[in-house]
């Protein structure tokens, strides 16, 4: 399954990515708005927004690629790793 994470922490880029790996996905990780992200992110699998840490534009862009990709769109409000853990546990099951 292919993950993409919108937001989140500079510093916890390489956590997210271990916590990802562990449950056999493969990551996208964008912590910092870019000027081609719409084109970056892809057509993933699950989309997860951390929405304290992401910016407007980022929260739009996101939610639009999620409707256009048909991906499955994961808010939270907390960036931390066990967030993380929780919604891939959840998805883990489906």
């Amino acid at each position: 399954m292919s993950v993409v994470i919108i937001g989140g922490h500079e510093r916890m880029e390489n956590r997210y990515r271990e916590i990802c790996k562990s449950y056999h996905h493969k990551p996208k990780i964008f912590t910092k708005m870019r000027a081609d992200l719409s084109r970056q992110i892809g057509t993933p699998d699950l989309m997860i927004l951390f929405t304290a840490t992401a910016s407007h534009k980022m929260v739009r862009c996101a939610v639009a690629e999620s409707e256009r990709s048909n991906a499955i769109l994961e808010r939270s409000h907390s960036s931390s790793a066990s967030a993380l853990i929780h919604i891939l546990e959840a998805y883990e099951v489906r």
